[in-house]
């Protein structure tokens, strides 16, 4: 059986979140806008209840989640629904990272079609942003920030905490892609964050499910506008039918996480560790700062041996990936590594190891490391 080892494109679906999926689908089915009857009254309850928890695992209020497909539809909400504010107030200045997610940087791509300014800036070799490299960005027209939790290729952590803190005595609205981090890293979270971008699947929920936060800052809203329009669910910013089985999917996946965090946390680490030590025995470069990495991703690059080779010679062993599934058609050099400021043979052949303890309990990563052996020329 091929051990899956990638973990941060997405996540096997908890059985216990599929059986509360399945009930909602098939038991307790009704349209949570339908007024008239106990179905949809039903339907409304166990959302609002949904929204609740979720709001409060990280300190948001529950009119402050938005219900999304996932952190790609809550990215572009975010960033595309902030930009009539700043062509109106002429603050037009955007700041993120090179590194980000491609849901982040198109649409921001998409805002410097229309006249935005936006810097990327990048980390260098560590993989992590400097706080002080934001702050040496911003201007008066700087609308915001919008800065990666963990970075889905290195799993390097981002300190998007401490810029929370810093922001929110500015006009700079602070946005999170929080698709890597959420439940895994939950403190940063809960600072105070202006938007966040969750989703599902990353954590053991259903694929096709997520949420925006947007906290008020006070008594004022983040000023966003709708990229749809019809129904006026979701204070009119998502409008449609409320995935019910999903938005219950997504809180029960959730609540065991978090749960269980300290023990998957635990697993996760010591898989890490046997990882490493398998890998002693072959020439590698471990790409990002291991010591602000999340413990159930990796990223190497192994001397004198091409990624997509390995992958193949991998196939039947173990499934892994050269980077973000939304770009694994492309074989160019990963954007992150690059990015990084790595040479062009390290950047192209970085090989994403990302786990879930459950799915590694009986796989020796020694297996690995020998299969590296057998394409890494000898030295001479």
């Amino acid at each position: 059986m091929v051990t899956y080892l990638d973990a941060a494109a997405t996540t096997r679906v908890d059985q216990r979140v599929a059986e509360v999926v399945l009930h909602w689908m098939t038991e307790e089915f009704g349209n949570a806008g339908s007024r008239t009857h106990e179905y949809g009254a039903h339907a409304k309850r166990a959302v609002q209840q949904a929204r609740t928890y979720l709001a409060s695992t990280v300190g948001a209020k529950p009119d402050e989640i938005i219900f999304t497909s996932g952190a790609t539809e809550s990215n572009n909400i975010a960033l595309l629904g902030l930009a009539p504010h700043g062509e109106q107030h002429d603050r037009r200045h955007i700041i993120t990272s090179a590194i980000e997610h491609k849901a982040v940087i198109e649409p921001l791509e998409h805002l410097e079609s229309r006249g935005f300014e936006v810097d990327f800036l990048t980390p260098g070799p560590s993989g992590r942003v400097e706080v002080e490299a934001v702050q040496e960005r911003l201007r008066p027209d700087t609308l915001a920030v919008s800065l990666m939790h963990v970075n889905n290729e290195t799993g390097v952590v981002q300190p998007v905490a401490e810029l929370a803190h810093l922001l929110s005595k500015s006009p700079t609205y602070l946005h999170v892609d929080a698709a890597q981090g959420f439940a895994k890293r939950q403190d940063d979270l809960t600072a105070p964050i202006d938007m966040i971008s969750i989703s599902g699947h990353k954590a053991g929920a259903p694929k096709g499910i997520g949420a925006l936060v947007v906290r008020r800052r006070g008594w004022d809203k983040i000023p966003l506008q709708p990229l749809m329009y019809g129904g006026g669910q979701e204070r009119k910013l998502r409008p449609g039918t409320l995935p019910v089985p999903l938005i219950m999917g997504l809180a029960k996946a959730t609540e065991i996480f978090l749960n269980e965090h300290e023990q998957w946390a635990k697993q996760a680490l010591l898989f890490r560790e046997r990882l490493l030590t398998a890998l002693t025995s072959t020439r590698h470069h471990i790409n990002g700062d291991s010591e602000h990495a999340v413990p159930h991703i990796l990223n190497v690059s192994f001397e004198d041996v091409d990624a997509e080779a390995l992958i193949v010679r991998l196939k039947n062993l173990a499934a892994v990936a050269t980077g973000s599934a939304c770009t694994s058609a492309s074989y160019t050099p990963s954007h992150v590594l690059t990015a990084m400021g790595l040479e062009t043979d390290t950047a192209s052949n970085g090989l994403r190891f990302s786990w879930f303890p459950g799915d590694i309990d009986d796989f020796d990563p020694e297996q690995i490391a020998q299969v590296v052996r057998e394409l890494q020329p000898a030295t001479t």
